[in-house]
């Protein structure tokens, strides 16, 4: 078992991968502007897509994307639970080519998977599948404050060199060719009671495994690491709901 196998393993059987709520989805689509007459929607990364069962009942049918297929079955089993099974269609497929043509999409939604590629890299991918006007909604791990604690400094810029705060996310965004719709932080609840709680249960059910793979050992040590801080230094950063639209210009045709 390698890194990537230990992390993936770690995070099925979860409802999502990352910090979040249904709440806050649904905060930040009460947040899109008007989308056209059946929208063409696609959830970037979608994990095990408790997002995406709430895209579907509020906006319509989507397709979820994911490298992991094990990912992708529990989404269309919870889906089929949910009477979701004709909205939500899924696609194995990484996020930083998942194939979609230029200009073909309407809003492409992304929680907790953008930091995979980086914020930059990951809007100048997207940008083009997306039509004139078309949204993009992302959260990404972000610096809340100006001068974080030393201790948080350390760990992320280890953990996420490429981590930056919402005015430099937000500059990036515009200069990658997006217009700001809006933002906001999500809130402590979807780091302690969406992700960690479920996500220390599942931790206490690996534990005898872990004993005989190193990489599972080294995950839910480095786990157990960022729950501590998180706790003790949550206030200086989080995960920040970005709602960009795509601007008319091409940045990369700027002199």
């Amino acid at each position: 078992m390698d890194q990537m196998q230990a992390l993936f393993l770690l995070h099925e059987g979860l409802a999502q991968c990352g910090p979040g709520s249904d709440a806050e989805t649904m905060r930040a689509v009460q947040l899109l502007p008007p989308l056209p007459p059946a929208p063409r929607i696609v959830d970037l990364g979608c994990g095990t897509g408790r997002q995406s069962l709430v895209l579907a009942r509020a906006l319509g049918p989507l397709e979820a994307v994911d490298i992991h297929q094990p990912f992708l079955d529990e989404l269309t089993a919870r889906a089929q639970a949910q009477g979701l099974a004709g909205r939500v269609a899924t696609r194995r497929a990484d996020m930083a080519a998942p194939g979609y043509a230029p200009a073909s999409l309407d809003l492409i939604w992304s929680e907790g998977a953008i930091y995979v590629l980086g914020f930059g890299r990951g809007l100048a991918l997207w940008r083009p599948m997306l039509r004139d006007g078309g949204l993009l909604a992302v959260t990404e791990l972000s610096w809340l404050v100006d001068d974080p604690p030393a201790e948080a400094a350390a760990h992320w810029g280890q953990a996420y060199p490429g981590m930056a705060g919402v005015a430099q996310n937000l500059a990036t965004a515009r200069q990658a060719g997006f217009a700001v719709v809006a933002h906001f932080a999500l809130s402590a609840e979807a780091w302690l009671d969406g992700y960690y709680g479920p996500l220390v249960r599942r931790m206490a059910e690996l534990t005898p495994l872990a004993r005989q793979e190193l990489a599972l050992a080294q995950a839910l040590d480095e786990t157990r690491l960022e729950l501590d801080l998180y706790r003790r230094h949550g206030q200086a950063y989080g995960y920040v709901f970005y709602i960009l639209r795509k601007s008319p210009h091409d940045p990369s045709r700027q002199a």
